[in-house]
């Protein structure tokens, strides 16, 4: 039998400097698992006494990760933030429900995670599904979002329904966003060999293929293997459809907002979707990167975060 002991969530937490610890709340109809850089010492759910006078900041990622993709810059960013990195519904060590899987129920689940520890409002910096969560938060909880910050993936909106699976030679083919809708055969495709699909994406949309290294992918991987976890990170594609119809009950955020964009990824598009998206917002190109950027470029993506949350 495989020692997977060293992809659990409370080694590799415990692995990091900061005082992290993995940590699961019961929240708006679904578990969420989550890592903390709070007091674990404290008897309950609210903020803790070293950390009530430090401003939160919540850390979501995207597919086909966990919060594991925030390792390299969580350190770091504990030093000034309270820092929380949330599996979103759906991934790693959080729930995997049939439904709830739009960018609205999503966001929800956050704020909910936010009340149930005491934390009136913080900044919410999301990457790939993560961001579309992250905005949908500052859309639909203001008052607890402090500030917003998008890398490399704005929220859906109406441009996506017209993608095409023709794309024009040399032009990015997401060929994922199809799949991923397909009921049941990824399923039967990828269940313990997500390696193979994990491996494409890193080699094919990152600049540096190296910085994902071989632990980190096998973290990936034995979070997805499953039957129901692809299933259920799937589900965040197939409600895209209903996530471009919320969005069009949203006006602009007044959250001031950041987005990152990869120089060999979706910087371009960023730079025409973002605008949109807010009263107060700024476009930063992260040179040298694909759209994994927090593992290939940290120093950069700290750097952004502590320039725009001061």
């Amino acid at each position: 039998m495989p020692d997977t002991s060293r992809f659990d969530d409370a080694t590799l937490a415990a692995s990091l400097d900061g005082g992290f610890t993995s940590r699961h709340a019961e929240v708006n109809g679904t578990r969420l698992h989550f890592v903390d850089s709070g007091d674990s010492d404290s008897d309950s759910d609210s903020d803790s006494g070293r950390d009530r006078d430090r401003e939160t900041l919540v850390l979501l990622g995207g597919w086909p990760q966990t919060w594991w993709q925030w390792h390299k810059v969580m350190p770091a960013l504990a030093r000034r933030f309270r820092v929380i990195a949330v599996d979103l519904r759906g991934m790693g060590g959080s729930a995997k429900p049939e439904g709830g899987y739009d960018k609205k129920t999503m966001a929800a689940d956050i704020n909910a995670l936010l009340t149930h520890l005491g934390i009136e409002s913080a900044h919410v910096v999301g990457h790939d599904i993560g961001a579309m969560v992250a905005y949908a938060h500052a859309a639909n909880h203001p008052e607890s979002t402090s500030r917003v910050v998008l890398l490399d993936v704005a929220h859906p909106d109406p441009e996506w329904a017209r993608l095409t699976l023709l794309p024009e030679q040399g032009a990015r083919h997401k060929w994922w966003f199809a799949f991923n809708q397909v009921q049941g055969l990824p399923e039967q495709l990828l269940a313990d060999r997500y390696h193979h699909l994990l491996d494409w994406l890193f080699t094919n949309a990152s600049a540096d293929p190296t910085a994902i290294d071989a632990h980190s992918r096998a973290v990936y991987a034995e979070a997805y293997n499953s039957p129901d976890a692809i299933r259920a990170s799937n589900g965040w594609y197939r409600a895209f459809v209903q996530d471009i119809a919320d969005l069009a009950t949203y006006t602009p955020v007044s959250t001031p907002l950041l987005a990152l964009g990869g120089e060999y990824a979706n910087y371009a598009q960023l730079t025409t979707a973002v605008p949109k998206l807010g009263t107060d917002t700024r476009v930063v190109r992260v040179d040298g990167s694909g759209h994994y950027f927090p593992e290939e470029r940290p120093e950069i993506v700290l750097e952004e975060l502590l320039r725009f949350l001061g």
